[in-house]
């Protein structure tokens, strides 16, 4: 029987508490990757902190250049700062969504499979979709194994709300992905 933590409140707040309660998870079941969305680097360092010491590698996703012009694409010296803290960044097209197929959907309407796996997700949390999201980029990257378990950890808005053990898949084989443990979430995410 496992404990999942339920935050009565989403958002940046919570990053320390789900990196801590990720520590725990990685040492019960010797995970050796945790997959963390990191817009700007905050989360990947609070990780780094978290994780010090454990013989797991972290890998920051981040958002995609497509979304320079907003402010949310990570700079170069964000960058360094995580690469030189040991964490591996990944920046690529989003598993979920902003590719080709939201062109056509914004311009002539409807929906894609993409987007309707996200507003799934999104029922649990942001977090939920987030953490299903840069699993499956870091696999289709080849950052890890889709054979091993891993942790992965998104939030709501900014920092870390949302943290899951999950068997990877690549986006090209979605239906084998699993969720195995939701270890916190927001209750209303």
């Amino acid at each position: 029987m496992k404990e999942i933590r339920y935050f009565e409140e989403k958002g940046k707040k919570n990053t320390e508490e789900t990196l801590q309660l990720v520590r725990k998870r990685v040492q019960e079941l010797e995970i050796k990757n945790v997959i963390v969305a990191s817009t700007h680097g905050y989360t990947g360092l609070v990780a780094a902190k978290a994780l010090e010491g454990l013989d797991v590698k972290i890998i920051a996703v981040t958002i995609c250049e497509g979304y320079k012009k907003e402010g949310w694409a990570m700079t170069r010296k964000e960058r360094e700062k995580l690469e030189s803290a040991g964490i591996k960044v990944l920046t690529c097209l989003h598993a979920l969504g902003d590719d080709v197929n939201s062109a056509f959907t914004e311009k002539h309407g409807g929906k894609s499979f993409a987007e309707v796996v996200a507003r799934t997700l999104y029922l649990f949390s942001q977090g939920m979709k987030v953490c299903v999201e840069i699993v499956l980029m870091a696999a289709d990257a080849g950052l890890i194994d889709v054979g091993q378990e891993v942790i992965a950890v998104g939030g709501t808005g900014s920092g870390a709300d949302t943290a899951i053990v999950i068997k990877p898949s690549y986006p090209r084989k979605f239906l084998d992905l699993r969720v195995l443990e939701v270890i916190c979430k927001p209750r209303y995410g």
